[in-house]
């Protein structure tokens, strides 16, 4: 008789539908490798306002919310929306739910986690839109533009390419920047309880990640 997997259970809020559809895909990944000691079911919304996400929860007892964002560049308006989001974090708090959110924020953006399954990227970038030529020698494509890229279609068709041991590298890689920015003596900053970097690239995303995977003991 072949024994059935319990379940773990992982809640997210994200900022947007990229980042649902990679959850969507790694989950379905976990789900089908033999390797994997527990099914995992991934509860996300695409919700930019963490404070949001955390009201509209129904749940019973203590319960770790995941927040994926970014931190887009050093200008006012995006350093501001990215404090109003811990902001938001930080109040969830006070819901009454037992609800602790965690940050798993990537700088510049989520588009930095999917380059890393594949290859390093350890260097500044000065805008957001020139990840596109990283994403194209990552994943062996030629496309125009970012938001090319996003389109629902060829965003899957990256996510084909990849298998859980490209999930693996990318927790290697992400560590290996953190390190690279602990040793080159950047400030870690500090914001109601939560850390970042100002500077890119840097991530915190890999963290859930990584406890996911070792959860599943397809690392250990």
């Amino acid at each position: 008789m072949i024994k059935r997997k319990l379940t773990k259970k992982y809640y997210f809020s994200v900022e947007g539908e990229t980042e649902s559809w990679y959850l969507k895909w790694l989950e379905t990944e976990i789900n089908k490798t033999e390797m994997a000691v527990f099914k995992v079911s991934f509860d996300y919304r695409v919700e930019k306002n963490p404070y949001k996400r955390a009201k509209s929860m129904v749940i019973t007892g203590k319960t770790e919310v995941w927040h994926l964002s970014d931190y887009e560049s050093d200008e006012p308006i995006h350093t501001e929306q990215f404090k109003n989001v811990i902001d938001n974090m930080k109040k969830s708090e006070l819901l009454g739910k037992q609800i602790t959110y965690k940050f798993g924020y990537s700088n510049l953006t989520f588009d930095l986690w999917i380059i890393i399954h594949m290859i390093n990227c350890n260097g500044f970038i000065s805008h957001r839109r020139n990840y596109i030529t990283f994403i194209n020698r990552a994943y062996n494509e030629h496309f125009e533009s970012m938001n090319e890229y996003k389109h629902k279609a060829n965003f899957k068709r990256c996510l084909s390419k990849l298998k859980l041991n490209n999930v693996v590298a990318a927790v290697d890689r992400a560590k290996e920047i953190m390190r690279k920015n602990s040793d080159s003596g950047y400030v870690l900053q500090q914001y109601k309880g939560y850390e970042y970097y100002k500077e890119n690239p840097s991530l915190m995303i890999w963290e859930i990640i990584e406890k996911i995977l070792k959860d599943c003991k397809i690392i250990m």
